[in-house]
């Protein structure tokens, strides 16, 4: 039981990472185009920002 847990943990880890780097990515694409007040810009960044407190959170507990 462990083991399916950490393997659960690892896999939602590296899905939170990845979506954070994707999010990211499409935010500075926005603001290239000047979308910054579009719906689509404000999801991604409360969605980066969400990932970015949950990184910060494993962080401090020793599991980054």
């Amino acid at each position: 039981m462990g083991n399916d847990r950490l393997v659960a943990f690892e896999s939602m880890l590296s899905e939170i990472q990845k979506d954070y780097v994707f999010k990211s990515e499409e935010i500075e694409k926005l603001k290239s185009q000047g979308k910054e007040r579009s719906a689509t810009f404000k999801q991604h960044l409360t969605d980066k920002l969400l990932y970015q407190r949950m990184l910060s959170l494993y962080e401090k507990h020793g599991l980054l």
